[in-house]
């Protein structure tokens, strides 16, 4: 698989995608975009699998400062019709994968994280700041809309006010306030991100990776559904999970006394990692 502007690995069932094109601040080249949804199918593939949870950072002390402006000037004229078909075949589609991927997906960023490389970070599952992070909805800054699922995913973590003044006004929320706002899960020293993204991804290595695909799946539509929707679903997910082979050997664990493959509060006390 030959990859550009990006690196991508898979170690101690942790894959990790690295936007790898510092000299533009890790901005979207048309090979990282590429690159990109390659490497998210093939976690896709090993989803469940090889592959328990996926973190997506950035090199050289930048998450993604989003679009590439110089393209944008050498970009040629298209139509409306080939502009969303391209956007359809692009991000929407690149941003579908990420977002429905059945596992933990934790954006661990590092320096600026501008435009659709902000809602890059959104669509992930959680989101791990350094210290120097920085979030900005920069769009409207060259006159343009919000895009990679920025309008979508922005004002229901941070509810439909908020997200218009950080949309309208495109300034920059930094690490501290991002985690005030519901955006960073946890904020840590630069030299500490990625060991903690890893210790944090690495929690769900002996997790059920079917029941929190199941329930990743509900939770994403939960604002779309009513609620005997969403208890349909319960049903049927849970119909999913209790013939899992997974939970099988967790209720003969219980039953025996023994102690269960997956406790959190365990792992919180430095057990169990």
């Amino acid at each position: 698989m030959e990859l550009k502007h990006l690196i991508f690995d898979i170690n101690d069932h942790i894959a990790t995608i690295t936007l790898n094109y510092p000299e533009a601040r890790n901005a979207f080249s048309p090979d990282m975009r590429q690159s990109f949804r390659t490497a998210l199918e093939q976690v896709r593939e090993g989803a469940g699998k090889e592959i328990k949870a996926l973190i997506v950072t950035g090199a050289g002390g930048a998450f993604c400062a989003g679009g590439n402006i110089r393209g944008m000037r050498e970009r040629g004229e298209v139509t409306a019709a080939e502009y969303h078909r391209n956007m359809r075949q692009g991000s929407h589609h690149t941003l579908s994968i990420l977002r429905n991927l059945g596992l933990p997906v934790i954006a661990a960023v590092d320096g600026p994280a501008a435009g659709a490389g902000c809602n890059l970070a959104l669509a992930c599952d959680f989101i791990l700041a350094s210290r120097r992070a920085r979030f900005i909805q920069a769009f409207i800054r060259i006159g343009l809309v919000p895009d990679w699922g920025g309008m979508y995913l922005l004002p229901r973590i941070v509810g439909v006010q908020k997200a218009k003044e950080l949309i309208f006004s495109g300034r920059t929320v930094d690490a501290e306030e991002a985690k005030a706002l519901g955006m960073a899960y946890a904020v840590y020293p630069e030299d500490e991100l990625l060991p903690r993204a890893r210790e944090f991804a690495g929690r769900f290595v002996h997790a059920s990776t079917d029941a929190i695909g199941l329930a990743k799946n509900i939770l994403n539509k939960t604002f779309e559904i009513d609620f005997d929707t969403a208890l349909d679903l319960e049903a049927h997910s849970q119909n999913i999970a209790r013939t899992s082979a997974y939970h099988r050997e967790s209720i003969e664990r219980f039953t025996s006394k023994q102690p269960l493959a997956f406790n959190w509060d365990q792992m919180d006390k430095g057990n169990n990692k």
